[in-house]
Formats: structure tokens, C-alpha cells, sequence
């Protein structure tokens, strides 16, 4: 074998070792961005099932939730693609069983009361991973805009109901301890929260109700009365605990005036 046969062959060497170096690392590379992805989107898998189980059953809308099971059903698709070894059917078979009964309206409705400064957080990081998740979903293309608007909107006010709830169990403790200018400040409290949401008419009809409430408690603070009147729950105390769900509130016109 003379001089030229030498080096060509050295050199077929060194280009086929390199070739097998760079398929094995793009093979390695493929391999972990694989697991990246389904890290990943068993991370966002998790992320939705916790909202979907974590928030008040009370602030959940069919929109909000049917948003969150597709969102479930987009992640399930996308790791069958991947050929991922997590329970991935199991996964879409219990999304598809909510949907169908959030569309036959037999959905459960798991009521949560906000009664203390940490529930009210919770809810709130609960609600801000809600917004982050829609937001995502419409930048991707997989909401249009109008149902992204829609439910944005409407996240943003379940954050102030967020803080008025713990606003109004607080005064409800207040009046039970006979301390009503402090009942007085949290219904203001509460007023004001539900203010931010100045274009949505619910929230518009509760700051009303709140305002009346509050004329309610000096009246008989005011008279000296802090007896069985100031005890008892009012109508709108009751009313608020089922605000999102209950038809009467909306039908209500006692506080419209």
C-alpha cells in the first residue's frame, strides 16, 4: 500500500469516526429533548389537574373547566406522539369522562370557603397559573381570542372575589364578637375588591349589596342594637356563599336600587 492509499484511508477513518460521533450525539440530543418534552408536559398535566381539583368548586365556570380539560387532552395527544410510558390513556379517558359531564351539566360542585389569609393566597397563586395557562394556550393558537378575552376577564375578577370572600368570613366573625365597626370596615374591604371588576354587573350588584349591608350594620350599631338582629346572617351574607351559582342573587333587586 503506497503513501496516497495510507492517508486516504486514515482519512475515510478520522470522517467515519466523526460521523459516528456526530449521529451518536444527535441521537443523545434527540433522546433528551425527548424527555424534556414529557417532563414537561407531565409537569403541565399535573399543573391542570391541580387547578381543576384545587379551586373552589364555586369559581369554576363549564368555560374554565372545559378550557383545562382540553388543555389536558392537548398534553395526552402530544405524549402519545412522544411514545411516553406514562399512563397517558388513563389520563384521557378521565378528561373525557368530565367533559361529558360538565356538557350534561352533572359536573359536582365541591363549594371551598376562604376563612383565612393563607387559603385566600392559595387561591390566588391557584387563579394566577390559571392565567398563565390561558394566556399560553391562546399564544400557541389553541384559543382564539374572544374565548381567551372572555376567560382572562373573568379570572382577574374571581381574584378580587378571591380577597372579598376572606373579606366578608372576616366581618361575619367581627359581628359574631359583637365588633361591628370592625364587620363595617371588612364589608368595605370587600366593596372596594369587588370595584375592580367595574365591568362585570355581578361584581357591580355585590358592591351595591355590600353598600347596603354596611347602612344595615350602623343602623343598628347605631341604635344600640347588637342582639339576635345583628347575629343573624343577612340575606346577602347567604346570597354571597352561592354568588357564582346562584340564580337568585342575579334576579335580585333589593340591592339594585
Amino acid at each position: 500500500m503506497n503513501t496516497i492509499n495510507i492517508v486516504l484511508a486514515l482519512a475515510a477513518i478520522v470522517v467515519i469516526s466523526i460521523i459516528v460521533i456526530v449521529v451518536s450525539q444527535m441521537r443523545e440530543k434527540a433522546r433528551i429533548e425527548r424527555v424534556r418534552k414529557i417532563t414537561a408536559l407531565e409537569d403541565s398535566y399535573k399543573r391542570c389537574n391541580r387547578l381543576l381539583s384545587e379551586l373552589p368548586g364555586q369559581y369554576l365556570t363549564p368555560d374554565l373547566k372545559l378550557l383545562m380539560l382540553k388543555r389536558i387532552e392537548d398534553v395526552c395527544n402530544e405524549l402519545a406522539g412522544l411514545k411516553s410510558e406514562l399512563p397517558v390513556e388513563e389520563w384521557r379517558k378521565s378528561a373525557l369522562q368530565q367533559k361529558t359531564r360538565i356538557q350534561e351539566n352533572r359536573d359536582d360542585v365541591k363549594v371551598t370557603k376562604i376563612d383565612s389569609p393563607e387559603k385566600s393566597n392559595y387561591v390566588k397563586e391557584l387563579l394566577q397559573n390559571l392565567f398563565k395557562m390561558i394566556e399560553a394556550m391562546h399564544k400557541s393558537g389553541r384559543v382564539d381570542g374572544a374565548t381567551a378575552k372572555k376567560n382572562l376577564k373573568h379570572v382577574l375578577f374571581l381574584v378580587h372575589k378571591t380577597h372579598a370572600d376572606l373579606h366578608v368570613f372576616q366581618a361575619r366573625e367581627h359581628i359574631r364578637q359583637r365588633q361591628i365597626r370592625k364587620a363595617i370596615h371588612s364589608y368595605h374591604l370587600a366593596s372596594t375588591e369587588m370595584g375592580k371588576s367595574r365591568d362585570n354587573p355581578l361584581a357591580m350588584k355585590a358592591v351595591k349589596s355590600f353598600r347596603t349591608r354596611i347602612k344595615e350594620l350602623e343602623a343598628q350599631s347605631a341604635g344600640g342594637d347588637s342582639g339576635k338582629s345583628i347575629e343573624s346572617q343577612s340575606c346577602m351574607d347567604k346570597q354571597w356563599d352561592n354568588f357564582l351559582h346562584e340564580d337568585e342573587w342575579k334576579k335580585k333587586s333589593d340591592y339594585d336600587d
